[in-house]
Order: C-alpha cells, then sequence, then structure tokens
C-alpha cells in the first residue's frame, strides 16, 4: 500500500464519520432553531471546528508524547456525550413550549446567529470520538507528523460532512421550503425525543462498560 494512502483516505473517513447517529441526532436539534438554511450550514461547520479542535488537541498530545488514555476514560466521554444529547433534547423541547404558551411559532423566532452551541456540542464529540481515532493513528502510522496530518485531514473532512448534513436538516424548516407549523413542531418533537432516547441509551451502555 503505498505511504501516502492513509492520509488520502483520511478525509473519506472524516467525511463518514460526521453521519454517525449521535452527531446526527445533536446536529439537528440545533438546526431546529434556525430558519435559515445558510445558518444552519454554518452551524454544521462550527460543530465541525469544535470536533477538529479536540480531537488535534487529544491527538497531537497522545502522539506527541506517545501515550495512551485509559480505554475506560473514553467511557466516561462517551456518556458525557448520552448527557448532552438528553440536554439538548429537554431544552429543544422546553423552549419549543415556551414559544406555543406565547402564541408564538419556533420558527417565526429564530435564535441569534451565534455558533457557540454548535461548536460546543463539536468539542464534547470530539472528546469523546478521539481515543479511537488516535489508536488507528499511532498504530498505522510511524511518523509524527503524518499522524498529526492525518488528524487535521480527518477533521476537514468531518466539516465537510456535517456541512452537508446540517443543510438538508435544515430544508424543512426554511419557509422557502415549508410554512406548515405543524410540520415544524412535528419535527422538532421527534428530533428532540430521539435525541433525548439515544441519549439515554448512549449513557447507560457507556456506564456499564466504565
Amino acid at each position: 500500500m503505498h505511504p501516502l494512502f492513509p492520509l488520502l483516505f483520511a478525509g473519506v473517513v472524516g467525511f463518514m464519520h460526521a453521519f454517525e447517529i449521535d452527531h446526527l441526532l445533536a446536529v439537528s436539534s440545533i438546526v431546529t432553531r434556525r430558519n435559515s438554511v445558510l445558518t444552519a450550514i454554518k452551524d454544521g461547520i462550527f460543530w465541525g471546528l469544535g470536533h477538529t479542535s479536540t480531537i488535534l488537541v487529544i491527538g497531537v498530545t497522545m502522539i506527541v508524547a506517545k501515550c495512551m488514555i485509559a480505554e475506560h476514560t473514553f467511557h466516561y466521554f462517551e456518556a458525557g456525550v448520552g448527557c448532552m444529547l438528553i440536554l439538548l433534547g429537554l431544552q429543544r423541547i422546553w423552549k419549543t413550549r415556551q414559544h406555543e404558551k406565547n402564541h408564538a411559532l419556533a420558527h417565526e423566532h429564530a435564535e441569534p446567529h451565534g455558533h457557540r452551541l454548535a461548536y460546543g456540542v463539536g468539542l464534547v464529540h470530539g472528546l469523546a470520538g478521539s481515543g479511537t481515532l488516535v489508536l488507528v493513528v499511532m498504530t498505522q502510522l510511524k511518523s509524527t507528523w503524518e499522524g498529526i496530518v492525518y488528524l487535521l485531514i480527518f477533521g476537514i473532512g468531518s466539516i465537510a460532512g456535517m456541512l452537508l448534513a446540517s443543510g438538508i436538516f435544515s430544508l424543512p424548516f426554511s419557509p422557502k421550503v415549508s410554512n406548515s407549523p405543524r410540520l415544524h413542531r412535528g419535527l422538532t418533537l421527534l428530533s428532540s425525543l430521539l435525541c433525548i432516547g439515544f441519549g439515554f441509551k448512549v449513557l447507560f451502555q457507556n456506564l456499564l462498560h466504565a
């Protein structure tokens, strides 16, 4: 196998990584707050930047120091992702209910265009997913620089993947596509409940193995 193949393949792996179910559920919960596809796409980019930031910090540290974090530690990180998913879902349901009480629709009062939430969610996801990725890098790539470049290309791929996913998820909430309040509320509730349910699954699975 050509030595550059793992580096070239890193972008593809990163792109596919963005479509893992916990990533999609978290970002779908975020983009239901938007009434603009462009703003939602920016959320996807910021998620990817947060995800890449954590992976680079942890990955570079582990590669340079040639050390590994104990496997059970990452189970706690994954459990943290479960808690985050639960909170995201609950918060979205609560905000939707608040809008309804005020006789206003969530899509008519889209949240400010800040992307701190998306970036923070990406940071948490990167923390949980960095262990397995770095282990692969350290066992397959001998050069420290190759390992760092792999992580960087992987991160770029994940940004591209989530950019696409967030854009697709936001389409039903764009006024240009649909102005149905019932559809918006139904999709928001469905996204939130899936987020909560999967969050509990991730939480308990990883606490049992920690």
